[in-house]
């Protein structure tokens, strides 16, 4: 399966806090965090990887490029104004995949959860399964509306519906997906949880895979904590 990672975002909170260096290049415990989304796909069997990165930081860019892995490996240099253009911009690889996996490059989680997930796309007929966890710690979260079998029903900005569970920004989907997103673009939507709202109006099967804690590095303090999380999941 191909894996995609997006990594095109400013990170200008994290530079606004004073870190030296852009997001991708932020390590956890000695690793990026590109670099260990790339090992952990890799340990999942990954087919192919995609990475997008804006075109603001060459040394992203740079350290990318002096990696060695043993499967095929794009690098694609583009600024876009939000993930979901992100995402577009990858399209021509996704298309020539039945099945693939896209994560935003500041997500941290544990890697035997993932591996379940992973294993549960795989075997399943679903169009699109969700990566959420009941987690909060965003200040904006995705909040995410299931019925009793974890199909997805809605996405909402705000939990009145009494959501348990928000966006992980972790997303497995098939290449029907490609369609909502191509007509997201031509009508002028932007971010990515105006495409995951519009694949449930567009009547895609998506369910919800709990993991226990998904958190994205947005601040210095976040460093903290998934150490902590990786430390504890280890």
């Amino acid at each position: 399966m191909l894996y995609a990672i997006l990594a095109a975002g400013e990170g200008s909170r994290l530079a606004q806090e004073g870190c030296d260096v852009p997001k991708p290049l932020v390590r956890i415990q000695g690793e990026t965090l590109i670099g260990r989304l790339i090992r952990v796909f890799v340990e999942q069997g990954a087919t192919r990887i995609v990475v997008i990165t804006n075109s603001l930081h060459q040394e992203t860019g740079d350290y990318l490029r002096s990696l060695d892995l043993p499967v095929p490996f794009d690098i694609v240099v583009q600024t876009t104004p939000s993930s979901m253009h992100s995402l577009y911009a990858i399209r021509d690889y996704l298309e020539a995949e039945d099945r693939f996996c896209v994560t935003t490059v500041d997500t941290i989680f544990s890697e035997r959860e993932f591996g379940a997930y992973i294993h549960a796309f795989e075997k399943s007929n679903l169009d699109g399964l969700m990566a959420v966890t009941s987690y909060v710690d965003d200040e904006k979260p995705l909040y995410v509306q299931t019925a009793d079998d974890l199909t997805i029903t809605n996405f909402c900005d705000t939990c009145e519906q009494r959501c348990a569970h928000v966006s992980g920004g972790i997303y497995c989907l098939t290449r029907k997906a490609l369609d909502t997103l191509s007509r997201c673009i031509e009508q002028g939507q932007s971010r990515m949880r105006n495409f995951q709202r519009q694949l449930v109006t567009d009547g895609l099967h998506l369910k919800a895979y709990p993991f226990s804690t998904i958190i994205d590095v947005d601040h210095c303090s976040d460093i903290v904590k998934a150490e902590a999380l990786i430390q504890q999941w280890q």
